[in-house]
């Protein structure tokens, strides 16, 4: 079987990472979680001090840019890749709502996108990729085979992101959430550089109401027409 490019897109917290994983497992694809690659950076910049409610000094974390460095590594407990900044394992620290509400605005910088983009085409130069993010059919990967645009409301979203966090024993605020997702919205969306756009040629979902399977069955199948056609 041929293999192809899947570029998933959307707003935060639509399950886009959680439907990539279960693709790239299904396939035996390659799953590059494009958001924990700017969540690193963020969680980087707010280590250096150079991130808060009241500043951001965008030219230090810019002339700062080659000394970070971003991996996945396997994890078979977890059954996915784990996030390493600098050869640490930041998987935890970079999910946290802190790092969320930062993550738009460090993204936004053009010299950081740049940085990352790069990198991110050449994970999936050999094609068997399932890549989610905010600009991957538009920017990264724009001859993708197969692009998705996932959706839901942001009060769905942020209940899920809510209980997610929770989950983790996490101490946050159903309002914050949902406050940090209209923000993260926002600012994906007006950003200058790359703002999070359904490509032209992407198949929109909106998940909303649907299951994990449902999601998983909808997008597996958009797969197998892609690949038979």
């Amino acid at each position: 079987m041929q293999k192809i490019t899947i570029a998933i897109d959307g707003f935060s917290s639509t399950g886009k990472s959680t439907v990539a994983k279960q693709l790239a497992k299904h396939l035996g694809y390659v799953y590059v979680d494009t958001g924990a690659m700017y969540r690193a950076v963020t969680l980087f910049t707010m280590q250096n001090g150079w991130i808060d409610n009241n500043q951001f000094d965008v030219v230090a974390l810019v002339s700062h840019l080659d000394a970070i460095t971003i991996n996945f590594q396997f994890n078979p407990k977890l059954g996915f890749a784990e996030v390493y900044l600098n050869g640490n394992n930041v998987e935890h620290q970079i999910r946290t709502l802190e790092v969320s509400s930062f993550v738009s605005k460090v993204a936004a910088i053009p010299e950081v996108r740049y940085q990352l983009v790069k990198q991110q085409q050449q994970m999936g130069k050999d094609k068997g990729v399932v890549m989610d993010g905010r600009d991957i059919g538009t920017v990264v990967f724009p001859y993708a085979e197969l692009k998705i645009f996932m959706t839901a409301s942001a009060d769905k979203r942020a209940k899920r992101r809510f209980d997610e966090l929770v989950s983790r024993g996490d101490e946050v605020d159903y309002e914050d959430v949902l406050r940090n997702v209209q923000e993260r919205d926002y600012i994906d969306s007006h950003r200058e550089d790359s703002p999070l756009v359904k490509a032209d040629d992407a198949i929109e979902i909106d998940n909303s109401d649907l299951t994990l399977k449902d999601q998983f069955d909808k997008v597996l199948d958009l797969v197998t027409k892609t690949v038979s056609s």
